[in-house]
């Protein structure tokens, strides 16, 4: 048998080791942080876990910003412990991680999501109530966008067509800056990188208000999806190979493909998996139909309401959607809250 000091060493070399991988870095008693989301529907559904987590089962949370890699990263190490709009197994961050052990997907909390790159329905069929004549008529593809750079001509560099990518620091604008190159595109179109989701939103909403040509990456959930006409360009079909070559931003020779079929799930630490059972069941459940979604957003973003004041008018109106994720004792606490 080890003397006590030996034993109290070894304790004390444990408990450095596990502070130095940042396991296990908070107890029950603190906070439970939230990955701030940027975009809206990220952020309407962190509010509404928030809500369920604080009024139905009493535990605090806080919410810490970072690009979409970096909450990742984080929530590996455990900085983090929640990120309620995870596109799973999209990033090389997630993907090492989940290999890893040290962060979970669960459940499936968005059918039938999407993403791609997409032009107003008036760019083709044109709109004869507001005097807008088709500008590409044949546009179907990814391939036809070589003969219409034209159409999408960006002001500052006039020789080119203008593309609209995600914010640098999302994972999309990597994937999206190695299809430009796979499909033969960055010799014909500028890649425009927004400064944030919301500001890519206005532009986008811009250009559709006035009727003008616009090329752009897109996803569903949006507010977009539920207030506009769209049409997402046919690509080639999904090809994991050619999806590891567009997600690596140093590969010299991309090769084309749709996107990796979307699945929306709630990423969490290993910590919190194992530290919040009762959470985890409720996350797991966690469904949130799509039409419905949009249609929040749409009203969410029209009236410039934050998403804490959203995810609660959502919950006091779709009582039937989450009272289904949790035991009737914590959905009571969160509609007495409400």
């Amino acid at each position: 048998m080890k003397p006590l000091s030996a034993l109290l060493a070894s304790l004390a070399l444990s408990v450095g080791l596990l502070s130095a991988e940042r396991v296990a870095a908070i107890t029950p008693l603190d906070p439970i942080n939230f990955g701030a989301i940027g975009w809206e529907s990220g952020a309407l559904t962190t509010e509404i876990l928030r809500l369920i987590t604080e009024d139905g089962f009493g535990y605090a949370t806080e919410t810490l910003p970072g690009s979409t890699v970096s909450m990742e990263v984080a929530l590996a190490r455990n900085d983090l412990q929640v990120i309620a709009e995870e596109w799973a197994g999209r990033s090389p961050a997630w993907v090492k991680a989940e290999q890893a052990g040290q962060v979970f997907a669960l459940g499936d909390t968005v059918k039938n999501a999407e993403e791609g790159w997409w032009v107003p329905a008036y760019v083709i069929k044109g709109d004869p109530a507001k005097g807008i004549a088709p500008l590409a008529p044949q546009l179907r593809s990814v391939e036809d966008l070589k003969r219409y750079a034209h159409v999408f001509k960006d002001p500052e560099q006039p020789d080119k067509g203008r593309f609209l990518n995600s914010p640098s620091g999302w994972t999309s604008e990597t994937v999206n800056s190695q299809k430009l190159k796979a499909y033969g595109l960055d010799a014909h179109y500028s890649n425009v990188r927004t400064g944030s989701g919301a500001a890519l939103d206005a532009e986008v909403t811009s250009a559709i208000k006035l009727g003008k040509p616009v090329l752009f990456y897109y996803w569903s959930p949006t507010p977009l999806m539920g207030r506009y006409d769209l049409v997402r360009l046919e690509e080639p079909p999904y090809d994991a190979t050619a999806w590891a070559t567009l997600t690596d931003p140093r590969n010299p020779s991309p090769r084309g493909s749709r996107s990796l079929p979307a699945k929306l799930s709630i990423g969490v630490s290993a910590y919190f998996r194992a530290q919040y059972p009762d959470l985890v069941a409720v996350f797991e459940k966690v469904d949130l139909p799509i039409d419905l979604l949009n249609k929040t957003l749409a009203d969410m973003s029209t009236t410039r309401q934050p998403a804490r004041e959203a995810a609660k008018a959502f919950l006091k109106a779709n009582p039937q959607v989450w009272k289904a994720w949790l035991p009737a004792e914590n959905a009571a606490r969160v509609e007495a809250a409400l």
